[in-house]
């Protein structure tokens, strides 16, 4: 079921763009055609933006045509606010949003990837997501008419300002963008900046033009957004992990036929571990990359600067628990293996 949502010029158009594109679908799939969007907000050339790629090669060769994946990267169709909407709405039938944009629409326990430091690799990440953690959160996301398929890694997250960020003390009053998440709000405002949300699509016009000074993301998606160029200071904090759940809009998911749908569903985890596999790789390749731009410094912090990193926003985990929830928090800390600061 689709959430009742406030009327607003950007919402008419989507559902009148949803009367015409929840039907096509199914009036291809009448014609032994079925049509997927598949729309994401960051460049073909990072993992996410490989991820789609291959998954749109796998769908549409194991099913020897009856399926057509059509990828629109860079926000091209809508932006990080629009896009679950238009999902629910029927308007396209694939997504790959970060982890974050769950929380804004009623489905807070995802937030607990927000947390800070709360993975300590990309092991503890995937110990959360491949188990049954992970399998109960999608199953929260079913009410809201969306079906999860998978989790995509993309990595730790780096800082980045125009002046230096080694110390909690750097922060104090920066005005740092962040995606819509309560928990993201709280990370930045406890080492004392100023959270900014912005559209990521408007995120380097942003830092050019001096609107947000700084950010939070993985060194792929910098770099390919060239946020290295309006950024002089980078420092490789990893304090957060950056990932996707791959869904799609239920009702069109469970109207598919039975043996379509098993061999998307193949298509997907082969899809989901190579995604998951270039992650890393990819990430250490952009870092490399931004280093030898000579346009942005990067620096990794001391074992003394990381701790007392950690120490500032571990209160994070104990101010949002209520609207995390207490159990959800307790099943990743037992899954992840999560110690808190000393």
């Amino acid at each position: 079921m689709v959430n009742s949502l406030p009327q607003s010029s950007a919402r008419r158009k989507l559902v009148a763009a949803a009367g015409i594109s929840a039907l096509l679908p199914f009036a291809s799939q009448a014609q032994q055609q079925v049509l997927i969007k598949f729309s994401h907000v960051v460049a073909p050339d990072t993992p996410k933006g490989k991820g789609a790629e291959r998954f749109k090669q796998l769908a549409e060769e194991r099913t020897k045509g009856r399926v057509k994946v059509e990828i629109y990267p860079n926000s091209q169709l809508y932006k990080d606010k629009e896009e679950i909407e238009a999902l629910q709405l029927g308007s396209v039938q694939m997504l790959a949003p970060s982890l974050a944009k769950f929380g804004p629409i009623g489905v807070k326990e995802f937030e607990v990837f927000d947390l800070p430091f709360i993975f300590k690799d990309t092991a503890s990440f995937r110990a959360v997501t491949d188990g049954p953690v992970g399998e109960l959160l999608f199953k929260k996301l079913e009410s809201k008419g969306i079906k999860g398929l998978a989790y995509w890694d993309n990595g730790f997250a780096i800082m980045s300002a125009n002046k230096p960020l080694h110390h909690v003390s750097d922060f104090k009053g920066l005005k740092m963008r962040i995606q819509s998440s309560k928990v993201l709000d709280a990370n930045m405002r406890s080492l004392g900046a100023i959270p900014q949300v912005m559209a990521f699509s408007e995120l380097y016009q942003g830092l050019q033009s001096g609107v947000v000074d700084g950010t939070e993301n993985t060194p792929s998606n910098d770099y390919t957004q060239k946020i290295h160029e309006v950024q002089k200071h980078i420092t490789v904090s990893n304090h957060s992990h950056i990932s996707y759940a791959v869904i799609v809009n239920k009702k069109f998911w469970e109207g598919l036929p039975a043996d379509l749908r098993t061999i998307l569903e193949g298509a997907m985890k082969d899809a989901t571990r190579y995604a998951n596999a270039i992650a890393e790789t990819e990430n250490m390749q952009a870092l490399d990359k931004i280093k030898a731009s000579g346009k942005s410094t990067v620096y990794d912090p001391t074992p003394a600067e990381a701790e007392e990193w950690r120490k500032a926003m571990f209160v994070v985990h104990k101010d949002l628990e209520e609207r995390v929830g207490k159990d959800t928090i307790t099943s990743v800390y037992k899954a992840s293996g999560f110690l808190p600061p000393k």
